[in-house]
């Protein structure tokens, strides 16, 4: 299966499950009053790991405003040379989020959720996990892009290779 099909529908069960959450949350304490608390904090960690898989999904179909504005306004190998560049700039950003991802998680091991009391290492992995997989999809575009792709504007490029 493809990288970003898998981080996609990780990305979508995450949402799906935040929804059922969020409903859960809404029935507990407004409608049968459960006094179910947890499911603010579950609802929180879920929106990150969701929220930030979906950065990856964004950068495998160049789903950015500025780079498809600027990038199109390009002919041929204009268009290719920028593409890298913004390429160049995007992996740089997401290597340093991974390796200060991988700091902050490893310090957060050993502090525990507010109700759950699972280590928080769990919540904050999202952010070099999400980066890294960030990292991968970043090189795969620009492969993608070395073999031609950029000649033609983003909204018509093919979905990447995984």
């Amino acid at each position: 299966m493809r990288l970003n099909r898998v981080v996609e529908l990780t990305a979508a069960g995450l949402i799906g499950a935040l929804v059922v959450d969020v409903w859960f949350g809404v029935i507990s304490r407004y409608m049968v009053d459960l006094g179910a608390t947890w499911t603010e904090e579950l609802a929180r960690y879920l929106m990150i790991w969701a929220a930030l898989l979906a950065v990856s999904c964004g950068v495998a179909k160049r789903e950015h405003v500025a780079v498809t504005y600027i990038s199109d306004r390009f002919p041929g190998i204009s268009r290719r040379i920028l593409l890298l560049s913004f390429d160049a700039m995007a992996f740089s950003f997401f290597a340093v989020l991974f390796h200060h991802g991988i700091a902050m998680t490893l310090l957060g091991s050993s502090q525990y959720t507010t109700l759950f009391g699972v280590s928080m290492f769990v919540p904050y992995a999202a952010v070099p996990v999400s980066a890294g997989i960030a990292c991968v999809q970043v090189v795969l575009v620009a492969l993608r892009d070395c073999g031609g792709a950029a000649d033609r504007p983003v909204a018509q490029m093919p979905q990447p290779m995984e």
